[in-house]
């Protein structure tokens, strides 16, 4: 349980509401303060706060009546002071008290858990790159060796030669690597091979681009050098004309070597590659993204000259040609294809969600080849912005033929389209390419998963959900239409890794005797056999930023908190959510709700439970409990958080892993027993089915996010597979790192 609020934090918090220090705090007092809160938190007002000015006066005097606790207008700070106790508050402290529990966890691990955990999270990516350096270093080593050791080289071109040669051995791979990671086909075949993507996560290929090409460049620079300070002034020296004629069949001068094919194809391939690193700083692509894109161009004439610089074979045969055919012809082919469907227009429209969000809404249409899975990437162009600029987005939500991306304003070419709808203009069409990526491609082989994420990082995991949300809604929706009851040896019979919308739905008749227990079964629609769940937690640095999904995450809200007799199954534990939020999660669900519940569109059998969580501090006491306050008030008229506009909870700080780990490890022992229960209720001639109470005891713990919170995780998923073996329960927790570019 969370530290409550310290004698000296409530005394602080009463002393900056007693305005007049007359020793009680007023409804004017606690009105006074919330405003001063309100500028401070939201300056702009939502729709959903208290201080918007569509929301009614009464909304906003029954928040203030609830924190001050009576119908009278001052209350005395003693009796004050004990209403504070009551709300169960976390302390400030809090935070560094988490800080302090996580670090004392990893450093109270064993080296090999702690390797372990590190490598979890690290380790693939890293021996990824650990090969990448062994490549540059084997190449590079097998040129030193080849013309350190072989005299002509050395007698005639002394130690130019070798620095130029071993710096264009590790060229080889540095350059077939620089421009695969461009290949955006490439990292999505990556990325539907599970374990190859663990190593070669080409998610971060703009960070694996960016320090792969610094290193070219060095190369690069450390081969011109050698040939110009070195090679090229032993060579040209009338002393050793003769080894050279004897290698090359003529003499050189200085002149002669800068004139050569080598020479200039080299010299020229340099200078274009620096251009594209100048056009590439980060100041370049904020004062204009366009510049860094037709900037980019010039790859093409610097790998036409690097081709051709090999060519004539001074040395030995051309060898940089074979590393760069490949990937080349692999980025040819995709920018031809993405300029060709720039001129193909799909019907699209802009919502400004924030000053920071925006929504683009794209109708796909049916001729259009648009093989869409959840929580993939598209690269999206707005003509009416620029034609030339492609920037990549992450699919948040596809349905009913319609997809969805939210864009964050934080370059030139987003703000641009912020301003762009501001300014009340209308998206009538883009372009798309893609999709590319194929993300947590083993969510689906799990039916209970916990789902860990950061940031606007996270956002293809919203996809996901969306996705699996209307596929379910749409089976039960089937099976409710289905006139013949379905046995539940059907329902056992499914296939234990399935993607949404797979599930067998196959209907079987049953035996006379049977059909009073399948009746039953229509009429309390939650089978423990049937049921999946998914704890998806969401961590963000602003309140603002929930606002990126909110409609998404309110639409899920919307339908798993419409069952109040399943409550139990969809609300968060008690541990990681005070119990004044789940209550009035449940307590104040709209009419809306309700009567969705009663059509029974929603699968009972889904448990979606969202948890969302603000690490923003806020030192002052009493914007920290206003706060709290605020995001546990709820009215029916009015289910959404006045502070977040979410009606999923919403908890303040870093999360509690432990917490929530051990509230789900208990959660899924209630379930193996209800499971037991209902094979029981199967009689003899029903066994368990072994397969899927072995899936069944399977958690996947999917995460997005900082390392240092990776790691925890990664050990705590150990911990609770261990426990599940010594206890005898046999629950398994995967611990899966997904990282989104």
């Amino acid at each position: 349980m969370p530290e409550p609020l310290s004698d000296s934090e409530i005394q602080e918090f009463i002393k900056s509401i007693d305005f007049n220090n007359d020793g009680h705090v007023s409804y004017q007092e606690v009105e006074r303060k919330l405003d001063d809160v309100a500028n401070e938190i939201d300056p702009v007002p939502k729709k959903h706060n208290l201080h918007h000015h569509e929301r009614k006066a009464s909304d906003r005097h029954r928040f203030l009546r609830s924190v001050l606790g009576t119908d009278k207008d001052r209350i005395p700070n003693d009796d004050f002071a004990k209403k504070v106790r009551d709300w169960d508050v976390p302390s400030l402290v809090q935070d560094k008290q988490k800080d302090k529990d996580a670090s004392d966890f990893l450093k109270g691990l064993s080296w090999s858990r702690r390797l372990r955990a590190w490598w979890s999270v690290e380790g693939p990516q890293t021996c990824f790159i650990a090969f990448v350096v062994a490549m540059q270093l084997a190449f590079a080593i097998w040129q030193l060796v080849k013309y350190l050791t072989t005299s002509p080289y050395r007698d005639g071109w002394g130690w130019g030669v070798v620095v130029a040669k071993t710096s264009a051995g590790a060229l080889y791979p540095t350059m077939f690597f620089l421009l695969l990671s461009m290949s955006r086909w490439f990292a999505t075949f990556a990325r539907h091979s599970y374990h190859l993507s663990q190593f070669i996560n080409w998610d971060r290929s703009q960070s694996f681009h960016i320090k792969i090409s610094i290193a070219a460049m060095a190369l690069a620079t450390l081969h011109v050098i050698g040939h110009l300070t070195g090679s090229f002034v032993f060579g040209s020296m009338a002393s050793r004309q003769n080894v050279v004629s004897s290698v090359l069949g003529q003499e050189m001068s200085y002149g002669d070597y800068v004139a050569s094919r080598p020479g200039w194809t080299g010299l020229t391939a340099l200078a274009c590659f620096y251009l594209i690193g100048a056009g590439s700083v980060p100041q370049v692509r904020k004062w204009s993204y366009e510049a860094f894109q037709l900037v980019h161009l010039l790859m093409f004439p610097m790998i036409a000259m690097l081709i051709v610089h090999g060519t004539r074979g001074i040395f030995q045969w051309p060898m940089l040609g074979y590393f760069l055919a490949f990937p080349t012809l692999l980025v040819i082919i995709e920018r031809v294809r993405r300029l060709l469907l720039g001129f193909h227009r799909i019907p699209a429209r802009l919502i400004v969600l924030d000053d920071e969000t925006v929504e683009i809404t794209m109708s796909i249409p049916k001729t259009h080849w648009f093989p869409y899975e959840a929580g993939q990437y598209i690269l999206l162009q707005v003509p009416q912005i620029s034609f030339v600029q492609w920037h990549p987005f992450t699919i948040s939500i596809i349905s009913e033929g319609e997809a969805q991306v939210h864009i964050k304003a934080d370059g030139d070419w987003t703000r641009r389209l912020k301003d762009f709808g501001k300014e009340g203009k209308e998206l009538t069409h883009v372009g798309i390419d893609g999709p590319f990526g194929a993300p947590a491609q083993r969510f689906y082989d799990f039916d209970y998963t916990i789902i860990v994420g950061a940031g606007i990082g996270v956002t293809p995991f919203s996809g996901i959900l969306s996705h699996m949300q209307h596929a379910e809604d749409d089976q039960w929706r089937n099976f409710r239409r289905a006139s013949r009851p379905v046995s539940r040896r059907s329902s056992r019979s499914r296939k234990s890794s399935s993607r949404p919308g797979s599930r067998a739905r196959s209907m079987s008749e049953k035996k006379a005797d049977g059909d009073t227990k399948d009746e039953q079964q229509q009429q309390e629609p939650y089978d423990a056999l049937r049921h999946r769940r998914c704890d998806f937690h969401w961590i963000v640095k602003s309140k603002n930023n929930l606002l990126w999904f909110s409609d998404l995450l309110n639409e899920i809200s919307t339908s798993y908190f419409t069952f109040p007799s399943c409550y139990r199954r969809i609300a968060p534990s008690r541990s990681t959510t005070s119990a004044s939020t789940a209550a009035a999660a449940v307590d104040d669900v709209s009419q809306r709700q309700r009567q969705a519940a009663d059509s029974k569109k929603n699968n009972p059998n889904l448990s979606i439970r969202l948890t969302t969580h603000v690490t923003q501090k806020r030192p002052n006491i009493a914007t920290h409990i206003y706060r709290h306050l605020l995001e546990a008030h709820r009215t029916p008229s009015h289910p959404k958080s006045p502070l977040t506009g979410l009606i999923n909870p919403t908890e303040f700080g870093r999360p509690d892993l432990a917490a929530i780990l051990h509230a789900h490890y208990a959660d899924m022992l209630q379930l193996a027993a209800e499971r037991k229960q209902r094979w029981d209720e199967g009689g003899e001639t029903e066994s368990m089915d072994e397969g899927l109470e072995e899936k069944k005891r399977r958690v996947g713990v999917f995460f997005c996010g900082p390392p240092v919170i990776g790691e925890e995780l990664a050990a705590r998923c150990e911990e609770l597979t261990l426990r599940g073996r010594a206890d005898g329960s046999g629950l398994e927790y995967r611990f899966m790192i997904e990282v989104f570019g």
